[in-house]
């Protein structure tokens, strides 16, 4: 069974994420980016959906660089679903490794599209 983690401070937003992934995938949650780093490291996912801004210590481009940059964690498939919608925040992420970038508001539909086509 595929592990997704959806980690975002918004419960309404995992909420939507989870439900429209529906069943047949362990999806695992977190709502700020020191316990996503953590989460990675423990559950070994093989998609983390991230959101950029969160409370805490950790921003969401600072989880995908530790993400990214560790041989053990670096073939996850990360998408950014985050506010900021500005091009170079779009790139910046994907300087920094991310495999996809969604505006919110997102379609979750084009994101559950892109996660099964990882999980093919």
């Amino acid at each position: 069974m595929t592990k997704i983690l959806i980690v975002d401070d918004h419960p309404d937003i995992r909420r939507l994420l989870a439900i429209t992934l529906g069943k047949g995938i362990e999806l695992l949650e977190a709502e700020d980016g020191a316990t996503a780093l953590d989460m990675v490291r423990r559950h070994s996912p093989k998609i983390v959906l991230l959101d950029v801004m969160m409370p805490g210590e950790m921003d969401g481009l600072q989880v995908l660089e530790q993400i990214k940059g560790d041989p053990l964690t670096h073939d996850t498939a990360v998408a950014m679903i985050t506010a900021r919608g500005q091009v170079a925040d779009g790139d910046a992420a994907r300087q920094r490794g991310a495999d996809a970038y969604f505006t919110k508001p997102f379609s979750p539909l084009e994101v559950v599209g892109w996660v099964r086509d990882k999980m093919s």
